[in-house]
């Protein structure tokens, strides 16, 4: 099977759905003859809800037949869609691994800033912190709008995938939703936030938000990409040097922040190591998860939303059906994540140990996962040898660590170095919690 073939039973909702659709439409040779095809809400709903077949914020969410044939979607009217082969998506790079930190208001209750889990109160928690006049050098800024509005009327092009030449699209009156929109003495800055980490972003999210304020205001309109996640706010500016043209993005600006916490030092890291008993090894796939933010990702998402089947994840966030079971399984073998079968679908929720993370502060939270990860013989003993000999193990290292570690049915010789790069990439991130 290739890697973008699925079988029946791997595909969503949404994959059987579009399924449908292109082929009742004859949609593929549509676009392979004018370069493009429209559809309706009506014409969607007649298979599934539109509302849930046309939000696509990261190109992972993009159904199989869209990501087969290199096509996007775009919202040209509150009940009609253009799919084509442009360029929909920004890839987003972290160019700054710089972390300011900052001051929380001690006046302030109704926000934990301990405990966010939700983009909305984020972006909050990034104002009153002073996180956003910070980022856009503006002390006088204001809360002025946010919520679901009308695009109104604009034209735009969007790069073809497949030539040099643009698309051409007319919007009117497309429904857009603002995070957070606030002024200052010279500017308007637009927000959208998220509480996931990506790999990309959809433009539309900036651009047509840009479009409508920009002519409406006489002031310039700035667009911000905000993540937040584990207590790490990212924040990303992006300009529009053409505002006709929907692909003329570059980011003028990057920076990263955290609230005032205690350091965590390796005398931290070296105190929770020598307390740890090794457990047995439970009888799930060893890891095939090399980042491990990620999994602090997911686990944040079911602590928000309480649970999550695999096909919400897929949908939501930015997972493909292949990560979403990689890192789920991860957080089992850490016993954060477990299935709860008692539903007809099912559902990933945390478990007990899981919810109880997140009612520790953030430094002893960073520390409980440092223990659910080291009280795994294969990472506790490669940590070990770390601290010996300051400096990562090698892979061959790691790779003889594991076979003496009585590992849940990994065998193979290719397993075993696979697998001993969710190792090393575990113990970096575990290193990088130290303040140099």
């Amino acid at each position: 099977m290739s890697k973008n073939d699925k079988t029946k039973n791997d595909k969503t909702k949404n994959d059987k759905a579009w399924e449908k659709i292109f082929d009742k439409y004859n949609i593929i040779h549509s676009i392979e003859k004018q370069g493009f095809f429209e559809i309706t809400s009506e014409q969607i709903n007649e298979f599934r809800e539109a509302r849930l077949m046309t939000k696509f914020d990261n190109m992972s969410n993009l159904p199989e037949i869209f990501k087969n044939n290199e096509l996007a979607i775009l919202p040209l009217t509150r009940g009609s869609y253009i799919l084509s082969r442009f360029e929909a998506y920004k890839k987003l790079d972290n160019i700054n691994d710089e972390i300011i930190k900052v001051n929380f208001p001690k006046y302030i209750q109704s926000i934990n800033y301990e405990s966010i889990n939700s983009e909305a109160t984020a972006i909050n928690c990034a104002y009153v912190s002073g996180i956003i006049a910070d980022f856009v050098e503006d002390d006088e800024l204001l809360p002025t709008v946010n919520g679901r509005m009308s695009s109104e009327e604009f034209s735009f092009n969007i790069k073809s995938k497949f030539d040099e030449k643009n698309i051409k699209i007319d919007v009117k009156n497309s429904q857009i939703e603002i995070d957070g929109g606030y002024e200052g003495l010279k500017n308007l800055t637009l927000i959208e936030a998220k509480n996931f980490l990506s790999d990309d972003f959809l433009i539309r999210q900036l651009y047509y938000p840009f479009r409508l304020w920009q002519r409406s205001i006489s002031k310039e309109v700035r667009t911000v990409f905000m993540v937040y996640t584990n207590g790490l706010f990212s924040l990303y500016e992006y300009k529009f040097m053409e505002p006709d043209n929907y692909n003329s993005l570059v980011l003028v600006k990057q920076k990263n922040y955290m609230i005032e916490e205690k350091d965590i030092e390796l005398e931290d890291i070296i105190n929770v190591y020598e307390k740890i008993k090794y457990v047995d090894e439970p009888e799930v796939p060893f890891p095939q998860a090399d980042r491990f933010e990620r999994i602090i990702n997911l686990c944040e998402l079911l602590n928000e939303r309480n649970q999550l089947s695999k096909e919400e994840i897929t949908y939501e966030y930015d997972f493909d059906p292949r990560q979403a079971d990689y890192y789920a399984n991860a957080g089992k073998y850490l016993n954060l994540i477990e299935k709860n079968t008692e539903l007809d679908d099912t559902k990933f929720c945390l478990t007990e140990e899981g919810k109880s993370i997140f009612k520790l502060n953030f430094k002893q939270r960073q520390l409980k996962f440092v223990e659910l990860i080291l009280r795994h013989q294969a990472f506790g003993d490669t940590m070990k040898l770390y601290v010996q000999e300051l400096e990562m193990p090698t892979r061959m290292q790691i790779v003889e660590i594991m076979k003496n570690s009585k590992l849940h049915k990994v065998e193979s010789a290719s397993t075993f170095e696979r697998r001993a790069s969710t190792i090393s990439g575990w113990i970096n991130w575990i290193l990088d919690l130290i303040n140099s």
